[in-house]
């Protein structure tokens, strides 16, 4: 949603007085949940070549804000931004052929995509790109090139590269095995509200696995990784209330109550 508006924003800036005045009308068609409306704006500018509206109005079409879900229109649109050099439209496009929405799933297009995309520092594409070369799919399987990608994008604070990146350290896949690593990456992904380096978190602490063991943190981060719907979360939480003290499971949901994420 944010990256929508910024890139309105960024379209406004550089559009004329006219197709301004279209984007500013569609923008606050948008906030104000009037879809279509939206839709019918921005269309008129992305017609024009604006890269930024063009890729607003493919998360539209695959998101079905304001016209009926098309994956096929959107891809029409992301295609138009991508071709123009958009990172965000690469990303979707390499996403596209991935998942198979709009086109039947290619993991080598996928690749070009995300490839072009990552290499404009787009972190979101980099940890794609980086999960592509973990699992082998579209690219033979490369654990060191993994890393690489999984390590750039959590430099910027992407919340998914950091716990996919620890996760790497904690099995040693790629790297030295290294749970302080892994402990220090996982807790980056787990402050931002990501609810697998939560569970995953709580298992290190559970287990005292490269940290010392303490039930209190174990429960505090599986209680937040549950509350976001995790039912494993749920089981270890409540295996882990059974070997602690009433004071002990206390001050951990105190803790888990008052916890607030950090910012990217």
């Amino acid at each position: 949603m944010k990256k929508l508006f910024a890139g309105v924003v960024v379209a406004v800036m550089l559009a004329g007085s006219a197709a301004a005045g279209l984007l500013e009308d569609g923008a606050a068609a948008y906030e104000s949940g009037d879809y279509a409306k939206a839709v019918e704006m921005f269309r008129l500018v992305a017609s024009q070549g604006n890269v930024e509206v063009q890729t607003s109005l493919g998360f539209m079409y695959s998101q079905g804000k304001g016209v009926p879900k098309d994956y096929s229109e959107a891809l029409k649109w992301y295609r138009l931004a991508a071709d123009q050099g958009n990172a965000i439209a690469q990303f979707n496009m390499g996403v596209m052929y991935e998942k198979g929405k709009g086109v039947p799933r290619n993991y080598s297009k996928a690749i070009k995509w995300l490839q072009l995309s990552a290499d404009q520092g787009y972190p979101f594409a980099q940890n794609n790109l980086a999960l592509m070369y973990e699992n082998g799919r579209g690219v033979p399987q490369d654990y060191s090139k993994s890393i690489v990608w999984y390590r750039l994008a959590a430099d910027q604070g992407h919340a998914s590269s950091q716990y996919n990146l620890g996760v790497m350290y904690l099995e040693g896949k790629g790297v030295a095995q290294d749970h302080l690593k892994a402990n220090n990456l996982l807790r980056l992904s787990a402050d931002q509200g990501n609810a697998f380096a939560q569970n995953t978190l709580g298992i290190m602490y559970a287990q005292g696995q490269g940290v010392p063991q303490d039930y209190v943190l174990a429960h505090m981060w599986f209680n937040l990784s549950a509350a976001q719907g995790n039912g494993g979360a749920s089981t270890y939480r409540d295996q882990t209330a059974r070997r602690m003290t009433p004071d002990q499971l206390a001050e951990a949901q105190r803790m888990a109550r008052e916890w607030k994420p950090s910012p990217n």
